[in-house]
Order: structure tokens, then C-alpha cells, then sequence
């Protein structure tokens, strides 16, 4: 492995990081809330740092590798973390332990939404701000962002882009070069986010709130500005919004790039991802809405809106602070359930991911058929296209090790103390990147201890990974020459 570009990549990349410092110093300036010292500390600490390692191998030049681009992409997540907990844990208005501070930090980033910090009604609008800011840039991935300037360091990005990128198929690119790529990711991305915002604005939100919550509902992260998040503004309208804009950072931005470059919505529905997403998207909002209001849990109106609201941000993975988990009967665990389906590949949204869930339906079918037919050559198809028996092997290494790893965590967290359904709930939340579970998971972690913390941590990395991409590193043979 060529340790000293990846060391040259990884100050680069801290040093753009700590630029976006600089965006919460002006919202605390801009608003007299006297916590820019916070940021600028944080600033200059992150800045030094990718300085003092990009220095000595400034002149380092080398293409990277596979193993390269996975060592970076695992690296620089954990120290972006790091470094990015470092305003909260300085912050007087949050007196966050290390622990909890790199907590909020990694959920930021990883767009899980699971938070420590109550009281949010009363925090610096530079600390609000800065939170949702982490879970934007971890949305569109930081890496995928800053990829597109790899080239003028004359070192070349496709390594790290499939090593970010989610989805079981990851060699396939949207323009002929991976910078155009990365731009046209980000314009997609930046563009939904400022009509998300304009909506809000229009739906009745303050300018602040509105670009705040624009931030992570197309990152489907679900931090807020309020404790109550969305239900803090009590509107159908708000709600209806923020649906709509999850489903969107739901869908594959490659689909949506396609889309664009055709401009023809029918190549939504000519995919079929999207066909399956969508579907379960429906009829999993009719049966919650159906129950709520034929349980007479709420009015029907409510019912309507909540129910809808509730299972849209809990399947595409923002896990905006919702009421699911008070939901009657059985309600909250299938709920629970579709955030392990989550949102398309190369989406904001969590989870395992539409398409993997789709082709191992496919896969068990086709054992199925072959069971009756023994002789029979049958093939898995999405759409038109025969999917290589190479990727269904993938699928399925994929999913043993989710459930392997999952299973682990669990029990793990049931030893440090917690009960079944919150160390159940707290895991599947965070491996899915959801963020709010059951139990004492439901509103917040900030009761949870400090060894099952640190578990969670590693969950919502995981998960941000896609599994592999992770645990590929602490693999002995990765390290073998």
C-alpha cells in the first residue's frame, strides 16, 4: 500500500474539512450567540492536524489502489469524527462528554440521527447549525465531494468512489470521468436541498429552521433544531414536505441523474428498484394508516399524517424524531422492520438497501423453482438485465455478515446492561443508520451507557460502510503484501 499518499490524502481532505468550521462561526456571529471561539479552536485544531500530516508527503505520487482506497475511506471517517466532535465537546452550552461528544459526532456524519443532546430548543443556533451541517456533508459523502479535486493532486479518485458509493455494484459511473462524477453528485444533491428549503420556507418555517431541516432530510440524517423535530411545528404541511424529500434522498442519484439527462420521469418507473422501494413505500403507509385509524388511535386526519410521516421517515432511514415506538400493538416493529430495507442504492438512505433486498427475494425464489425443477438453467433478472451469479454471491456475503454482525452487537449491548428490546431496537437503529429505536433508545441515547456508546459508534460506521468496506481492514490478509 502506498502509506504515504494515503497520508497526503488524509490531511488534504482534514484540512478541507475544517473549512467547513468556518460556516458555524458566521451562523454564531450572524446571531451574537458567543460560541464562535467553539469553532474556531475547533478550526485551527483540525486544520494543524491535516497540515502536519500532509506536509512531510506533499510530493508523494502514486495511483491508489483498491486496499488504498478502502484504508482511506475507513480512516478518514473515524478521524473526521474525531475531529468533527470537537466543537460539541468544547461547546459550554452542551457539556458533552468525550464519549457522548464523539457519539453526536459519528451520528452526525453517518446520517444515523441518534443524539445524546436534549434541550434543543435552548442551544446555540451556531451548535444547531453545526449539527446538521454534519449530517449533510455525510450524506453526500466527503469523500465522494472532495474526490473531484483528487485529480489536480495527480492522484486518481474511481478507488475511493467505489470504496464510499453504496450499492452491490459499485464499477459503474455516471459521466466517462470520475471527477465530472463526483460534480454531478453534488449538483443533484445541492439542488434538491435548496428546493427542500424553499418548501419548508413556504410551509411555514423560519428561513433558519428551513435551510437546518433542508440539510437533513435530503441527507436523511434526522437531527432537528427542536426536541420535538417535525411534530414541533404541528403542521400536515411540514410533514408532507419533509415526506416527500426523504423519499427523494431515498431514491438512487444515479437514477435521478438519468432521469435529469433524459428528461423523461418515465425512467423512474422503468427501474426496478425504484418500482420496489416505491411499492413498499405505499403499501406500508396505507397499513399504518389504516391501523391508527382503525384502532382509533388518532382521528383520521391524524392518522393520515402521522402514519404516513412516521413510516416514510422510519423506511428510508431519517428517523426523524417520530412517535412510531408508542404506535399500538404491532405496529412499531413492523415499522422497525422496512428501516432494515431502507433506501435505494447510491442513496442518502440507510438500511440494507432496496436492491439487495430485491435480489435476495429473487435468489430464494429461484431456489424455490429449482427445487421443483432440478434440471432447469434459471436466471435472476432485474428488469432486462441477467444479474451475474458474482453479485448474488456478493448479496448474500453481504447479508451474513450484516446479520452476523448485528447479532454480536446485540449481544454485546445486552451484556452492559441494557434490555432486550432497547439493545435490540438501539443496534438495528444504528446498523440501519435510522437513528431512533425502542425502549430507552426511543427519544434519545443520552441514557445509555458508555461501553454500549462505543458499540453504537462502531454500528453506525458500519452501517455508513456498508459492512466491508470496514471490516475488510481489520482482515489479516489486508494487510499481507
Amino acid at each position: 500500500m502506498h502509506f504515504a499518499v494515503i497520508a497526503r490524502v488524509l490531511g488534504v481532505l482534514l484540512m478541507i474539512f475544517s473549512m467547513t468550521l468556518l460556516l458555524p462561526i458566521a451562523v454564531s456571529v450572524w446571531f451574537n450567540d458567543h460560541n464562535y471561539m467553539t469553532f474556531l479552536l475547533g478550526f485551527g485544531v483540525a486544520f494543524s492536524a491535516g497540515m502536519a500530516i500532509w506536509l512531510p508527503v506533499y510530493r508523494s505520487k502514486a495511483e491508489l489502489g483498491t486496499r488504498d482506497g478502502f484504508l482511506i475511506t475507513a480512516l478518514f471517517w473515524l478521524v473526521l469524527a474525531t475531529f468533527g466532535a470537537i466543537p460539541l465537546f468544547l461547546s459550554d452550552g452542551l457539556s458533552l462528554s468525550i464519549t457522548d461528544a464523539f457519539f453526536e459526532s459519528v451520528s452526525g456524519l453517518t446520517t444515523t440521527g441518534a443524539t445524546v443532546i436534549t434541550g434543543l430548543d435552548a442551544l446555540p443556533p451556531s451548535i444547531l447549525f453545526y449539527r446538521q451541517q454534519l449530517q449533510w456533508f455525510g450524506g453526500i459523502g466527503i469523500i465522494v465531494i472532495a474526490v473531484a479535486i483528487l485529480p489536480m493532486l495527480g492522484i486518481g479518485g474511481m478507488q475511493l468512489y467505489r470504496a464510499e458509493v453504496p450499492g452491490p455494484v459499485k464499477d459503474n459511473k455516471l459521466t466517462p470521468r470520475i471527477t465530472e462524477t463526483a460534480k454531478a453528485l453534488f449538483a443533484m444533491y445541492l439542488v434538491f436541498t435548496i428546493a427542500c428549503a424553499l418548501a419548508y420556507k413556504i410551509s411555514g418555517m423560519s428561513w433558519f429552521d428551513a435551510v437546518c431541516h433542508a440539510f437533513s432530510t435530503i441527507s436523511n440524517g434526522g437531527f432537528s433544531t427542536h426536541d420535538a423535530s417535525i411534530l414541533h411545528f404541528n403542521s400536515p404541511a411540514v410533514m408532507m414536505v419533509c415526506s416527500a424529500f426523504m423519499l427523494i434522498g431515498g431514491v438512487s442519484f444515479a437514477l435521478h441523474f438519468f432521469v435529469w439527462r433524459k428528461k423523461s420521469i418515465v425512467q423512474y418507473f422503468a427501474d426496478d428498484e425504484f418500482r420496489f422501494y416505491i411499492t413498499w413505500l405505499i403499501i406500508g403507509s396505507v397499513i399504518t394508516v389504516a391501523y391508527l385509524a382503525s384502532s382509533k388511535t388518532f382521528s383520521f386526519q391524524d392518522s393520515f399524517f402521522l402514519g404516513i410521516f412516521n413510516f416514510v421517515s422510519t423506511m428510508t432511514t431519517a428517523g426523524f424524531a417520530n412517535n412510531f415506538s408508542s404506535f399500538p400493538s404491532f405496529l412499531p416493529y413492523l415499522i422497525f422492520l422496512f428501516a432494515f430495507v431502507g433506501g435505494c442504492a447510491s442513496s442518502t438512505g440507510g438500511g440494507l438497501k432496496s436492491i439487495r433486498v430485491l435480489l435476495l427475494y429473487k435468489q430464494g425464489m429461484r431456489e424455490i423453482h429449482r427445487l421443483i425443477h432440478p434440471n432447469a438453467v434459471i436466471s435472476v433478472k432485474v428488469g432486462k438485465i441477467t444479474v451475474p451469479d458474482r453479485v448474488i454471491e456478493a448479496v448474500w456475503g453481504f447479508f451474513a455478515m450484516y446479520v452476523v454482525s448485528f447479532a454480536a452487537m446485540f449481544i454485546v449491548l445486552m451484556a452492559t446492561g441494557l434490555d432486550l428490546r432497547t439493545a435490540f431496537s438501539a443496534v438495528g437503529a444504528c446498523i440501519t443508520n435510522l437513528g431512533p429505536g425502542m425502549g430507552d433508545a426511543a427519544l434519545h441515547y443520552g441514557d445509555i451507557n458508555g461501553p454500549a456508546k462505543w458499540v453504537l459508534c462502531f454500528a453506525m460506521l458500519l452501517g455508513r460502510l456498508e459492512v466491508f468496506t470496514l471490516l475488510v481492514i481489520l482482515t489479516p490478509a489486508f494487510w499481507r503484501r
